[in-house]
């Protein structure tokens, strides 16, 4: 099932990194790139919604679409963080600590899953929640201007991208301690 439509949607979320990443050198007027890499992070970051669904409603769910699907996530995450930074919107320690959780707990699953107790580290609502907080902010803060005249979107996406990194620690913390007796009996 490397080739289903939900993993076509997956996969363009990976495509997309070099054009979002791109947009800010192709364009100069920084306002036209700035909406450019708005829309198309908004438009990528549904595919990740939409894959979800239609691999449901399609039947067309597959293993290698569920390693896919969060891979793709991240990297679309990771990338527009480093260009946030490039562009002095978001923090070095705020993309640290999004990054680094991204890899630990990545890690962390990897090794859960080698010890058969990939179950105690299942996806859980806090991080759900963490990546639809990140999901927002990060289209506010590669827009950086004002939405609708009024609304301050760098202002906002800063707030929201902070709110996102305590969520980020948060989820981590919850993880590790679903992990830890699966640790702790593998250790003796």
């Amino acid at each position: 099932m490397f080739f289903t439509i939900p993993t076509i949607l997956t996969w363009t979320r990976i495509v997309a990194i070099p054009l979002i990443v791109g947009v800010f050198y192709i364009w100069p007027d920084r306002t036209v790139s700035n909406l450019i890499a708005t829309v198309m992070f908004v438009v990528f970051a549904l595919t990740d919604w939409l894959d979800g669904y239609l691999a449901r409603k399609l039947n067309q769910t597959s293993s290698f679409g569920a390693f896919l699907d969060p891979v793709a996530d991240k990297f679309l995450v990771c990338a527009s963080l480093l260009v946030l930074v490039h562009l002095n919107r978001a923090g070095v320690f705020v993309a640290l600590i999004i990054i680094g959780r991204e890899i630990a707990i990545s890690a962390l699953r990897e090794w859960m899953a080698q010890i058969g107790a990939s179950k105690s580290v299942a996806v859980h609502m806090l991080g759900k929640v963490k990546t639809t907080v990140q999901m927002v902010a990060i289209p506010f803060l590669l827009y950086d201007g004002r939405l609708f005249g009024f609304i301050d979107t760098g202002v906002w996406g800063t707030w929201l991208i902070w709110i996102a990194a305590v969520l980020t620690v948060w989820s981590m913390v919850y993880y590790l301690q679903k992990a830890l007796p699966e640790i702790r009996a593998k250790a003796k």
